[in-house]
C-alpha cells in the first residue's frame, strides 16, 4: 500500500487533474481568467480607487504563535485604511498554532501554505489531529498575487469561526492596497479542505472508489496535494462568518482553485456563514465526502456558483447567488453545476445533493452549461424551496443522460430516483424554459419539473432589495426541508439528523425581518447586503 501511495504522489505531482481522475470536473472558468484585471466593457461607473493612508498604524512587531518557524515579519503594507504590520505564515504550519486578532496586523500568505502535513487516508489510533490553525475573529489574511493558497491537509484542522460583527476575511495582496474594483478576479488561489471521507474518480484506475484505496490530487497544485479516504465522519475543522475574496487564480495547467474548495472533506467538519467574492472560478466547489454548508453566498464568480463533484453526499440551506454584472459567457457560467458526464459517471457512491431555501440571480446569457443550473453525471438531487431568477432568458434546467434521469432507485448502483423540485419557482426562463441531452427530452425535464409539489415556471417576481422575498413569494406554499433529516440510502446517511430547519417560506430570504446576511458581509455593485458590514468588497475594513 504505501508503495503504490508513493507512486501515486508522484504521478499526481507531476500532471495536471485531468491526468489523474475524472475529465472536466477540474471546471476551470467559462473562459481565460483574467489575472491583470483590466477594466471590463462597459467601464465601471466609478474610477480605480486611489490609495491613501488611512488611521491604522503597524504594529512594532509580529504576534508570537507556537510554531517554532515563527510568523515571518515582512515589513509593511499600506491601503487606504492605513499602513499595516505584515506578518507572514511559515509554509507549513507543525504545530498547533493560533492567529489572534492584533491592532496594526495583517497576515500573509506567499505561495502554498500546508496545515499540517497529509496524515494519509486513514487516522492513526493515538493521533486523531495533528494541527490546528485557529484564527480568530476579526482577523484578516492577505495572499500575495499569483499561485498563494492554503491546503489544510488531511488528519489536520483550521478552525475560523469569526463572527456576525467580526468576520474573518481572506483577500488578495491589490484588495488591501485598495486597488481592486467590482470587475477584479483570480489574484490568488484560495481556501482548501482536504479530508479523509469517502470520494469517486480515483487517481489510481485500479482503485475501487469510495475506500481508502481511492484518492485524488488538488486541481492544478503542482505539489502533491491528496484527498480522500473511507472516513465518513471526517473532520477538517469549523469555517464560518468568513469572507474569501479575489480568488481562483491559475495554478498550473488551465487549473484553478475557487474561493473555497473541499475535497473528501467528511461530516465531522462545520461550514457556515461563508461569502465568496469575485472567484475567477466558481464560488465553491465539492470534491466528495460529506458537506453539509448553511448560509451561503456567492456574488460575482466567473464560473460556477455551486460546483459539486465525484460522489459528493452534500446538504446546503439559505443560499443566495448574485452573478456578475455586465457578465458574457466568456466571463462567467451556470450557477449550479452538478457532475461530470464521462466514462466513470456510474461511480459509487453517486453523487446526492439536498439543497433547500435558495435565491438565484442569474445574469450570463448563453453560457456554457447552456442553463441556469445544469445536472449530469447521474447525480442525484433534490431542491425544495427555492427561487431562480433569470434576467438573460435563459434556459432554467438542464438534465443530461438518461441515468441523471432515471425514475427508480437502485440501490445496487446506488440510484435514488430522479432530480427532484418541490416548491420551487422560475422567472425569465424564455422560449425553452427546459433542455435535455444524452437521453431525457426536453419533454422529460419538464416533466421532472412538474412531478413535484408547488412548483412553477412562470413565476412573476416582486424581490426587494435583489434578494429579499415579496408578496408572490410569500404566496408560495413551503415544503418542509426538515422531513430529509436523517435519510438514510443504501447503507449510506444522506442527510444528518437535524441538518435541515422547517422553513414556512421559499428563497433564502423571508422577509424584510430576516438579516441574517447583514454583518459579516460586504458590499459591491453585483449585490448589496446592507448597512453595518464590513463595507465595500473593493476595500479591507480598518483593521
Amino acid at each position: 500500500m504505501n508503495a503504490f501511495r508513493t507512486l501515486l504522489l508522484v504521478s499526481c505531482s507531476t500532471v495536471m487533474l485531468a491526468g489523474c481522475g475524472a475529465d472536466d470536473i477540474a471546471s476551470p472558468g467559462a473562459g481565460a481568467v483574467v489575472i491583470n484585471n483590466p477594466a471590463p466593457t462597459p467601464a465601471p461607473s466609478s474610477p480605480t480607487p486611489t490609495p491613501t493612508t488611512g488611521g491604522v498604524t503597524p504594529a512594532s512587531a509580529c504576534p508570537v504563535i507556537n510554531d517554532p518557524q515563527g510568523l515571518r515579519d515582512r515589513g509593511t503594507i499600506t491601503g487606504p485604511t492605513g499602513t499595516y504590520r505584515v506578518c507572514g505564515l511559515p509554509q507549513r504550519l507543525n504545530v498547533s498554532s493560533s492567529l489572534p486578532k492584533a491592532a496594526g496586523v495583517l497576515y500573509n500568505i506567499s505561495g502554498r501554505v500546508d496545515v499540517g502535513t497529509d496524515q494519509g487516508p486513514t487516522e492513526d489510533a493515538g493521533d486523531p489531529t495533528d494541527v490546528i490553525l485557529t484564527i480568530s475573529p476579526g482577523v484578516i489574511v492577505f495572499a500575495d498575487t499569483g499561485p498563494s493558497w492554503m491546503n489544510v491537509n488531511r488528519g489536520n484542522q483550521i478552525q475560523a469561526v469569526g463572527t456576525a460583527t467580526q468576520p474573518i476575511i481572506f483577500t488578495s495582496r491589490a484588495n488591501v492596497e485598495g486597488t481592486t474594483t467590482d470587475a477584479s478576479a483570480g489574484q490568488w488561489g484560495g481556501v482548501v479542505l482536504s479530508g479523509r471521507a469517502p470520494v469517486t474518480d480515483c487517481a489510481a484506475p485500479a482503485a475501487t472508489p469510495g475506500t481508502i484505496a481511492c484518492e485524488r490530487q488538488t486541481e492544478g497544485a503542482v505539489d502533491p496535494a491528496l484527498y480522500g479516504g473511507a472516513t465518513a465522519n471526517d473532520n477538517s475543522g469549523t469555517m464560518s462568518f468568513v469572507q474569501i475574496r479575489y480568488s481562483g487564480y491559475v495554478l498550473s495547467a488551465n487549473s484553478e482553485l475557487q474561493s473555497l474548495t473541499t475535497q473528501g472533506v467528511g461530516s465531522g467538519t462545520v461550514l457556515n456563514h461563508i461569502m465568496s467574492f469575485n472567484s475567477s472560478d466558481d464560488g465553491a466547489e465539492f470534491f466528495g465526502g460529506r458537506v453539509g454548508l448553511k448560509y451561503y453566498i456567492s456574488v460575482g464568480a466567473q464560473d460556477d456558483n455551486l460546483d459539486t463533484d465525484t460522489g459528493l453526499k452534500g446538504n446546503f440551506q439559505y443560499v443566495i447567488v448574485a452573478q456578475p454584472l455586465n457578465a458574457t459567457a466568456a466571463t462567467a457560467d451556470s450557477i449550479i453545476e452538478a457532475d461530470t458526464d464521462n466514462t466513470t459517471s456510474g461511480n459509487t457512491p453517486r453523487q446526492n445533493v439536498h439543497l433547500a431555501n435558495f435565491t438565484f440571480i442569474d445574469r450570463v446569457a448563453n453560457n456554457a452549461d447552456a442553463a441556469s443550473i445544469l445536472l449530469r453525471g447521474e447525480t442525484d438531487y433534490s431542491m425544495a424551496n427555492g427561487i431562480l431568477v433569470n434576467t438573460v432568458a435563459n434556459p432554467c434546467l438542464r438534465v443530461s443522460l438518461a441515468q441523471t434521469a432515471s425514475t427508480t432507485q437502485n440501490a445496487a448502483i446506488d440510484e435514488f430516483g430522479a432530480p427532484s423540485f418541490n416548491s420551487v419557482v422560475f422567472s425569465g426562463c424564455g422560449a425553452t424554459p427546459f433542455l435535455g441531452a444524452s437521453g431525457p427530452s426536453n419533454a422529460d425535464v419538464q416533466a421532472l419539473f412538474t412531478a413535484g409539489t408547488n412548483n412553477n415556471a412562470n413565476y412573476t417576481s416582486t424581490l426587494a432589495n435583489l434578494f429579499v422575498n415579496g408578496a408572490n413569494e410569500t404566496a408560495v406554499p413551503a415544503f418542509d426541508p426538515s422531513t430529509w433529516n436523517g435519510l438514510t440510502f443504501n447503507g449510506i446517511q444522506v442527510v444528518p439528523a437535524g441538518f435541515f430547519d422547517k422553513t414556512t417560506y421559499i428563497g433564502a430570504v423571508k422577509d424584510a425581518t430576516d438579516t441574517w446576511y447583514q454583518g459579516w458581509t460586504c458590499n459591491s455593485t453585483h449585490a448589496s447586503f446592507g448597512s453595518g458590514n464590513t463595507g465595500d468588497c473593493t476595500t479591507i475594513p480598518t483593521s
